[in-house]
């Protein structure tokens, strides 16, 4: 760096680089001295205006007395506002009549994902397709019946269906048969499922009955999905033999719905359960 300033008069810092290089201490133009004391102004009338200055442990109260806290209860007021007149047509209303009400329908499906994501998508997925070992509700196979009143009902009641274990009714070779004949959607055509009491809890023609949620076994549709490495028919046999909710059988399968009656108000399950019907499968 030299100190021989070989560009007088050019508005430099007199230092020279590489005998062309220098500084320059032109001023900024006009337009950036202007928006630089704009943002100045701004920020100053800002701070007088809003909470900005530390004061203490805390700040200055800003003359307009805005708070964020204030902001968010004046917005909260104003949805409540808007979900009062809903709210209150719900609470005189049946299921099935919100159903019907198209305004109130959508309204009570769009304020029940709430409900459902806290309370339901845990064990029957986000968009009701059901997790491992839970039911879909997106499909039309209900086990207690689909119309909004029965949905109604799951939600405030919960669910324990029952089950007897075969395993020491049936021979192994009998819950086979009866395993294909069922997997095969034709479950009356194995002697089994007369002659050792299948009819009484699914029906002559052993498509279930909503009043016992038993299940429809002609459709293909199986309540439990297979673990990993075993295949539908060896779900189907195990069922069969360790039968659901046996408090005689350790190796019972395990199906509860939990009561929501206790959690929720009555005006949630509504909306729950318009939300469950309208999720495509309800009757």
């Amino acid at each position: 760096m030299a100190d021989n300033n070989s560009f007088p008069g050019e508005n430099n810092t007199g230092h020279v680089w590489d005998d062309n290089l220098r500084e320059l201490t032109n001023p900024p133009p006009r337009w950036w001295m202007l928006a630089f004391w704009a943002s100045v102004i701004w920020w100053v009338v800002y701070g007088v205006l809003y909470p900005t200055w530390p004061v203490g442990h805390e700040s200055n109260k800003g003359v307009m007395g805005w708070t964020q806290m204030d902001e968010y209860i004046q917005g909260v007021d104003e949805v409540e506002a808007v979900r009062a007149e809903f709210e209150t047509q719900i609470k005189g209303m049946s299921a099935k009549d919100i159903l019907a009400a198209p305004g109130l329908s959508q309204y009570a499906e769009a304020s029940a994902r709430v409900l459902y994501g806290d309370n339901c998508a845990a064990c029957h997925g986000g968009g009701g397709q059901g997790g491992p070992g839970y039911p879909v509700l997106a499909d039309d196979d209900w086990l207690y019946g689909g119309n909004i009143e029965n949905i109604q009902q799951t939600i405030t009641m919960g669910r324990k269906g029952i089950m007897t274990a075969h395993g020491k009714i049936l021979s192994d070779a009998e819950i086979d048969s009866l395993a294909k004949a069922i997997q095969a959607g034709d479950p009356t055509s194995d002697p089994n499922f007369a002659q050792k009491g299948c009819i009484a809890c699914h029906g002559m023609d052993g498509k279930g009955m909503a009043v016992l949620g038993s299940a429809n076994l002609t459709d293909g549709i199986y309540r439990f999905t297979p673990a990993e490495g075993e295949s539908v028919l060896d779900s189907i046999k195990y069922t069969i033999r360790y039968g659901v909710n046996d408090a005689t059988e350790q190796k019972t399968r395990d199906a509860v719905m939990p009561v929501f009656g206790d959690r929720l108000s009555q005006d949630d399950i509504k909306k729950l359960a318009v939300l469950v019907h309208k999720f495509g499968g309800g009757q």
